[in-house]
Parts: C-alpha cells; structure tokens; sequence
C-alpha cells in the first residue's frame, strides 16, 4: 500500500501539515518497502486551484489513500470519485502518524472541509 501524507518537510521527521493544497510537501510511504519518497509541492502558491492540482498529482503518484488534516470541496469530490479513502491526521511526524494509519486510529474522511483561499499563506 503507498500512503500519501501532506507534510510541513520532506522526510519521515517532518511534521505533518493540516492543508492538502497547501501543504509544503508531499510524503509518501510504501509500506511494501518502509520507505519513504517525498516532492516538494509545486501547486502551494497557486492563486487559486492548489486543491485541484493537488488531487490530480496524487492520482499520479498511484497512492492507494490520503492522510491530511482536511480535503476541501473540490479535492474531496475527486479523491473519492478515483476510488482513494482520505484520512485525518492530527499533530504529530508523519512517521507517528503511519504508526497511527497502521494501529486504526486515524479516522476516515467522510465529508469535504471548507474550501480555503489563503494562496500560499498560513
């Protein structure tokens, strides 16, 4: 399985990052291997369509789910549609938060957050 996670670094140390579009990087774990990949997120800036953008490098990536803190409308709707489960994170390092993903305690991302328009800002 390879897992997604919107991170504020690029490694299994960083912390993770509530936003999905705006997230600074994206980590992913192979749980095949333990290993770890990670691409710095080229949409975070974007003026508007982070999410959008997001979405579709996550299909990309062939990932098999999402963890981050909120998909908004938009990303929601093609997450799902592609057959992918998001997750919640909460505070903590990816690597906690894989630990979490592999004990059931992250909970299942049932609705859309609200849509932000921060571009770039926190």
């Amino acid at each position: 399985m390879r897992i997604l996670l919107s991170a504020q670094g690029d490694n299994k140390e960083s912390l993770v990052d509530q936003r999905f579009g705006r997230a600074a990087y994206y980590v992913i774990y192979d749980d095949q291997t333990n290993e770890y990949s990670s691409v710095e997120n080229q949409g975070k800036l974007e003026n508007s369509g982070a999410g959008v953008k997001a979405s579709q490098f996550v299909l990309e990536q062939g990932v098999d789910c999402v963890i981050t803190g909120s998909l908004g409308p938009k990303s929601f709707m093609i997450i799902q549609d592609a057959g992918l489960k998001g997750y919640k994170n909460f505070e903590g390092t990816v690597e906690e938060i894989i630990e979490a993903f592999k004990n059931n305690k992250l909970v299942e991302l049932t609705n859309a957050g609200a849509e932000q328009k921060l571009r770039g800002r926190r």
